[in-house]
């Protein structure tokens, strides 16, 4: 992964780890709670700590194995991966399910920055 599709990875998680469910559009508290969930679901099934994903969200990623296949947990979960790329018609039917409207002009801005990095390494 070179650093220019790191950066990218980096905001498309941060996006991303704020949700899970399929239901109706969430609060912001919500999916703040859901992407909780997520990373206690997926920290010990990559054998990764706090400190390694702690500021994802922030846009800090750590270019390691665990933490990539911590990335790829998550983006099982939201279901927003598809043959080992993003699928970004599946980010936008999440966004357009689970955000609330005030953040969907937002966050399909940062999946249309990242539809195009390639590949996801698993």
């Amino acid at each position: 992964m070179s650093p220019k599709q790191g950066v990218l990875l980096s905001l498309f998680v941060s996006v991303f780890l704020i949700f899970i469910q399929d239901s109706a559009a969430m609060t912001r508290q919500q999916l703040k709670n859901s992407g909780k969930l997520m990373k206690k679901t997926c920290m010990p099934k990559n054998d990764v700590t706090e400190e390694q994903v702690g500021d994802i969200e922030k846009g800090k990623f750590i270019e390691d194995r665990k933490v990539m296949c911590y990335v790829a947990c998550i983006y099982s979960m939201t279901q927003v991966v598809k043959n080992n790329k993003l699928s970004y018609d599946a980010v936008i039917k999440q966004v357009d399910m689970m955000f609330p409207p005030e953040m969907r002009s937002a966050v399909k801005a940062a999946a249309e920055n990242c539809k195009d990095i390639g590949n996801i390494i698993l």
